[in-house]
């Protein structure tokens, strides 16, 4: 993406920031046991070439500004795999995220001609963008980021507005919407279940 502007910041956004047309999240962690590893950065877009990312140093979770931007139900939070930033979020926040918006189940309701819904593999097919892998494990709890981790991360939150209009509009043609709006409301209900250890449980099945 071209003329791209990533800022980071401590602890918090800054005051004043708006997201008019919602809000593209991701979250970087230790690691994917959200009781093991802890959230180290937080990464919004509002979809316009600008990232702003949240560092938190592992102590104050306090981040006023951020969780009240989470939980404001007039602004759509666009995630890639929802379910994982969700649980993280509650578990280190401390708040459930308002109005979601994934990518990831959206996929899999309208691209059933593939078992690839990565984000990489997104983009690739319907922006026809191709995303670099390379930062994903690397140390998210360093002091002091590089400029490629920064990149990385924030590689992650700017194509999710782009990817949403071309999955809202298969979603359309497929007549799946209602389902991906069931599923989307159900997201935190999954997160919680994942904090209390039911990850792996279907609890659907006979």
């Amino acid at each position: 993406m071209a003329d791209t502007k990533i800022t980071l910041h401590k602890g918090d956004l800054p005051a004043a920031l708006k997201f008019p047309n919602g809000v593209a999240i991701d979250s970087e962690t230790l690691g994917l046991n959200p009781h093991r590893d802890r959230l180290c950065l937080i990464q919004l877009s509002a979809g316009d070439g600008t990232a702003h990312l949240v560092q938190f140093d592992g102590d104050d979770y306090s981040a006023p500004r951020l969780k009240a931007l989470l939980t404001d139900p007039g602004i759509p939070k666009i995630f890639h795999f929802a379910r994982f930033d969700v649980a993280v979020i509650e578990k280190y926040l401390g708040v459930e995220t308002a109005q979601i918006y994934c990518t990831k189940i959206a996929s899999k309701l309208v691209r059933t001609y593939t078992d690839r819904h990565g984000l990489k593999d997104l983009t690739s097919e319907l922006l026809g963008i191709e995303l670099s892998k390379q930062q994903q494990s690397s140390d998210w709890g360093a002091e002091k980021l590089s400029d490629s981790q920064l990149a990385y991360a924030a590689s992650d939150v700017f194509h999710l507005h782009a990817l949403k209009a071309r999955l809202d509009e298969m979603l359309v043609r497929e007549n799946r919407m209602a389902f991906a709006e069931a599923a989307f409301k159900f997201l935190p209900v999954r997160a919680k279940l994942d904090l209390a250890g039911f990850g792996e449980a279907d609890l659907f099945a006979h």
